[in-house]
């Protein structure tokens, strides 16, 4: 019994059975182990043929000298699911140090189909739209399948981050029934005959949940209708979200963003380092404390006017390099934002948190002030997260809206937790996929992304 095809021996691919390639050097010489996976590349041989196979943990080498089985393997192409049966034999030539000797393959799938590239090559020789248009096998090529080992461990990190800090993880609707919050930049839909939209962001339910939990967050996806076609922009992306109460000011929430990045790079470092290696990612250092530089100061470092409302990815990509010089920082902290820029519920600058219910608080009369408690977190270059302090008393949500002109009926739940009492708070948001880009060098976010929505992509 040489071949998959004569084998009588039903499959057995239990996790009892069934060793990894990255376990198979722990085995000692001359053990017998089976594989499972995919055929990953074939070298054909006039005497010997070598089989590489492929599972969730890496590559293993299987050697195959008899005729009968060389033969059968004609008939298993590359990305056929197999198992392989055979003889433990270590090789320091071999990937990870083993390989597998003797074997018998036994074929779980009818043979694959040639993929739209070759996935055994060191570097994926397709295009981008090529990879996107077959991303159901294209992901398979470890480069592309790192990017997104990486994007897990980062999410676990940050999940394992603010556990620890006592924060509560939720799930918040993705059907919303108001566009207000920052725009018309929304996807409506029909919702059982009545309009709905889109959620752009978990913002207000998080909001609202700090009166529940004090601290929670959020791993899910947000919609955004913007009709960019760039290299950097999505319509759907993944929003790694926090929001926290009893803070004193935005500083607060700066010191808790740190930990969560500090948590998805350390999780990078234990979880995902191979992938990091193979895509030669060069893990930041989270400092201690993210080095700050105020809207009004950043303008004059970048000779840009007092009157910008905000910063250009020039001026970010400056900013990046003066901190790299001076505080050798992948992390920039922008703070003051001009209000005008930031949503409604963002706090001014100097909001007094203490003002009893009913007076005038930190809204300062109409006129919005200049500068606001928040920030962007810049990180080699790009923004990377924004958040900051937001208001927490009725009486400020009332003259906000009026300032904006927005119609509370609109947001009579979400004002209903303020009514009832809420601590002062804030939060942040960081865009997974932008910060795996930046992390990986990608040229283009879609390279980083499982199957990416943009201005033209809705399949597959």
């Amino acid at each position: 019994m040489s071949t998959a095809q004569h084998s009588s021996r039903p499959p057995s691919v239990g996790a009892a059975s069934r060793v990894l390639a990255r376990d198979l050097a722990s085995r000692p010489d001359g053990a017998p182990a089976t594989l499972a996976g995919w055929v990953h590349r074939r070298r054909l041989l006039a005497s010997v043929t070598f089989v590489v196979i492929r599972d969730r943990s890496g590559l293993v080498q299987v050697v195959a000298k008899d005729p009968d089985v060389i033969a059968g393997l004609g008939a298993l192409p590359e990305e056929t699911v197999v198992e392989v049966t055979g003889r433990v034999v270590h090789n320091p030539a071999a990937p990870g140090g083993a390989e597998l000797v003797e074997p018998v393959f036994t074929p779980l799938t009818e043979p694959a189909l040639p993929p739209p590239a070759e996935l055994w090559r060191p570097t994926f020789g397709a295009g981008l739209p090529t990879q996107l248009d077959h991303a159901a096998v294209t992901l398979r090529h470890p480069r592309h399948r790192a990017a997104w080992q990486i994007a897990s461990a980062s999410m676990r990190g940050f999940r394992s981050a603010l556990g620890s800090l006592e924060f509560t993880e939720i799930v918040t609707p993705k059907l919303v029934g108001t566009a207000t919050e920052s725009g018309a930049n929304v996807f409506s839909v029909d919702y059982f005959g009545q309009s709905a939209y889109l959620a752009q962001s978990p913002q207000l339910y998080k909001q609202m949940l700090v009166g529940v939990f004090e601290r929670v967050f959020e791993v899910g996806p947000v919609f955004r209708a913007e009709p960019h076609d760039t290299v950097r922009h999505l319509a759907q992306y993944t929003s790694l979200d926090a929001e926290l109460g009893f803070i004193r000011d935005h500083r607060d929430v700066l010191a808790v963003l740190r930990a969560a990045l500090l948590g998805m790079v350390e999780s990078i470092r234990t979880y995902a380092a191979e992938a990091a290696s193979l895509l030669g990612v060069d893990l930041p250092r989270v400092p201690d404390e993210f080095p700050v530089i105020h809207f009004r100061d950043a303008l004059a470092k970048v000779g840009a006017s007092v009157d910008e409302p905000d910063l250009s990815p020039a001026h970010e990509r400056a900013l990046s390099e003066w901190a790299r010089a001076e505080f050798d920082s992948d992390f920039l902290a922008v703070e003051g934002y001009p209000m005008a820029k930031r949503p409604f519920y963002t706090a001014p600058e100097g909001y007094d948190m203490t003002v009893p219910r009913g007076s005038s608080g930190g809204a300062r009369g109409a006129e919005p002030p200049v500068g606001s408690n928040s920030f962007d977190l810049l990180f080699r270059g790009l923004e990377l997260t924004t958040g900051g302090q937001r208001l927490h008393r009725p009486s400020d949500y009332a003259a906000a809206l009026a300032r904006t002109e927005t119609d509370s009926a609109l947001l009579a739940g979400y004002l209903d937790a303020f009514a009832h009492g809420m601590p002062p708070h804030g939060g942040f948001a960081i865009g997974l996929e932008r910060w795996v880009a930046r992390l990986t060098g990608a040229e283009n976010i879609r390279e980083v992304t499982l199957f990416p929505r943009d201005l033209n992509r809705l399949a597959p």
